[in-house]
Order: structure tokens, then sequence, then C-alpha cells
């Protein structure tokens, strides 16, 4: 697929950033800075650079101070959803589906409180390259557990052949943790057992469903992930993108 073809986005920005207090007591966590900039912008940049058209923004704790940062931006266009109460990962983005907000065709999902950096080829221009419409409900894209940045967990999924993958075992760690960036089709919210609009789910009940139809697959990141999930961990990432000097 090209990438010209995903002209729609879904970014995540509902959740209450609780790890990250007292910073996101009074600031939601995807503004928080991160390089000189909220969180949420490196997203949006991405998703500009990738030849998004619309952007649904989701909305909850502080969501006014969201709408109010984003009210002038124009390229990609926003439209926000409001939860209350929260619709978790799941119902967040059907909730915006139901709506008429991202389109008919397949569509990029991405968290609005991590930061991705592209090596060479951009993560988002990888993704809609290895989409298969044909064959995939979901593409998810990974970052090795070894070179997370900030990660500390032992990881979500294993690759297994065919570009497919495999949650790791009870006890066992796995070589690759979910960066919250990915492709998925409207198909994956079509299995008879998806909740309703307007009830929260989290996606990991229809990527398992995804998975035992062989239609979950992955990509491999070949750049930077910074998991930002507490004012420490902002703070390394600040001193981090500073040395580098990374910018968006």
């Amino acid at each position: 697929m090209s990438k010209s073809q995903l002209t729609h986005a879904m970014v995540l920005a509902a959740g209450m950033g609780l790890r990250m207090r007292p910073l996101s007591e009074t600031t939601p966590k995807p503004l928080l800075k991160a390089g000189g900039k909220p969180m949420l912008d490196w997203a949006l940049a991405s998703l500009h650079d990738g030849g998004v058209k619309v952007c649904v923004v989701n909305t909850h704790w502080l969501g006014e101070q969201i709408e109010s940062h984003l009210k002038d931006r124009s390229s990609p266009a926003i439209a926000f959803t409001s939860e209350d109460p929260i619709l978790e990962t799941g119902g967040g983005i059907l909730n915006a589906m139901d709506k008429g907000l991202l389109g008919t065709n397949a569509f990029y999902a991405v968290n609005a409180d991590q930061i991705w950096i592209d090596d060479e080829t951009p993560a988002l221009e990888h993704l809609a390259h290895v989409w298969d419409d044909e064959k995939m409900d979901a593409l998810l894209l990974m970052q090795p557990v070894i070179n997370a940045f900030g990660y500390d967990g032992v990881g979500d999924f294993n690759l297994v052949p065919g570009n497919k993958v495999e949650r790791r075992h009870e006890g066992a760690s796995a070589e690759l943790v979910f960066t919250g960036v990915q492709i998925l089709s409207p198909r994956l919210f079509a299995h008879p057992d998806t909740p309703k609009p307007g009830e929260a789910f989290s996606l990991n009940i229809l990527y398992d469903k995804a998975m035992e139809q062989g239609r979950l697959h992955a990509i491999v990141h070949d750049g930077e992930w910074l998991h930002i999930g507490t004012p420490k961990a902002l703070d390394e990432a600040n001193v981090f993108l500073t040395e580098k000097g990374i910018k968006k």
C-alpha cells in the first residue's frame, strides 16, 4: 500500500497519566515537553510527514488544554472526541469510527505519550509499505527490548515466520515491546465478540482475535523509541534528545 492511501489517523490522548504525577496534575501527559516540544506534537509531525490528512485526537483528563493547544493546527486537520468515562484504546478508536471520523479504509493509530525517531526509512512509511490489506487486520511497530529507551519491562511479543507475532509466555520474557504505533483495518473491529460503541475495552482483546486468525502482523522499528512513563523518564528523555540533537 502507498502511504498516500492512509489518509486518516487516531492519536490516543485520553489517558490520566497517573505515573507522571505530579507533572500531569495540571498538564495532560501528551502536552508535557520532551526535546522542547509537547510529546503530542512529535506524533502529529510524523503523521503530517506520513501524508495523513485527518487526525482524530481523543481526550479526557484536562482535555480542554489539548483542544486549545491544537485549535490552530490545520495539517493534518484535527477532529476531537471527548470521553467520559475513558473508553480505553479499543473503545476510544471504535467510538471515533462509530462517529464516522476515521474513514472506511485502514488508518494509523498512535499513542500520544511516547516518541519514536525514524532512521533512514520513516516508521509510518515502512508500515504502509508492508501493509497488505488482504492478509492483515493489524500491523504493529515493535522495538527490540534491548534498545528500548526508558523501558524496563519484559517485552510483549516475539516474531514468528511471516511477520506474525505471538505473545510472550507467562513467566518468560519477549524480544519485542509494542511501540503504540500501528496500522489498523476497520475489519479488526468487526469481530462478533467486539464490545459495542461506547463501551470501554482494550485493543488487546482484538489483537488476540486477529492473532488466532493469523491476521496480526508486526515489523521491527529500525530507529529509536522512547518510553516516557514517569517524571524521571521524562528528564532522561530530555537529556537524550538534547545530547543527540534530535528535533522534529
